[in-house]
């Protein structure tokens, strides 16, 4: 099922990154249409990952490094009736573990990740997933794009921006962002766009670098947000 375990309501973020410049007047209108043009043409924002449960989620966030949704949610399926827990995972044979996840990608790495990821919550945490942006950050193989996922997904927790591969790429053709550091991008677009507006906005410009504003050969024509786009090398 995909996303089953929702959250009842949106809590306010705990953890941001500091530093940056309040944006013009002018800018907080041109994000104004960029968010309400997003809104109409994406209106259902939720992750692509089927999971019922935090534990799920950050397995599958860690999985989909360099790897499509769809082929995590095929592995996933299998994984997830085999290992329930974190201490299932943490126990686990690792080359049993590699095996199952191999179809992803660099399966070494990310079983290493989700072994060591996984011991720690077991050991440190009781066995839950910690719900802060500091807690999660402490475990390893996790990130601040992984640790946002699992917040905004599992938790309904703003405490930043997902700042994937298509995010990272939509933004800076927007103009949105000059920095090509993740950090340092999350850092400006949460200066740019309104908190309440954080978790919907990192799906629907996930979606949109997906859909249309692709790495190779974007779709600019038809782009609902061409008339708002400075990218110089704009097709179509």
């Amino acid at each position: 099922m995909r996303g089953a375990h929702r959250p009842k309501e949106r809590r306010p973020a705990e953890a941001t990154l500091a530093g940056t410049r309040a944006p013009s007047p002018e800018e907080q209108a041109r994000v104004r249409e960029i968010l309400a043009r997003l809104r109409e043409t994406y209106p259902v924002a939720r992750t692509a990952l089927n999971f019922r449960n935090p534990l799920e989620l950050l397995v599958a966030t860690i999985l989909s490094a360099q790897c499509t949704d769809e082929r995590v949610n095929q592995v996933t399926a299998e994984l997830f009736r085999k290992y329930r827990t974190a201490e299932d995972y943490a126990s686990a044979p690792l080359r049993e573990l590699e095996r199952m996840i191999r179809p992803t990608g660099y399966y070494r790495s990310k079983a290493r990740a989700i072994k060591a990821a996984c011991r720690k919550i077991a050991t440190d945490f009781g066995g839950a997933v910690p719900a802060t942006m500091e807690a999660l950050l402490t475990l390893p193989g996790v990130a601040r794009k992984t640790a946002n996922v699992v917040l905004q997904n599992a938790f309904g927790i703003a405490s930043g921006i997902v700042v994937d591969t298509h995010v990272l790429r939509v933004a800076q053709r927007l103009g949105l962002t000059r920095q090509t550091d993740r950090d340092k991008v999350e850092r400006d677009l949460m200066a740019l766009i309104p908190q309440e507006e954080w978790i919907a906005f990192s799906h629907r410009l996930i979606a949109h670098g997906r859909q249309t504003c692709r790495a190779r050969r974007p779709l600019c024509g038809p782009c609902v947000l061409n008339a708002l786009c400075p990218y110089p090398q704009k097709s179509g």
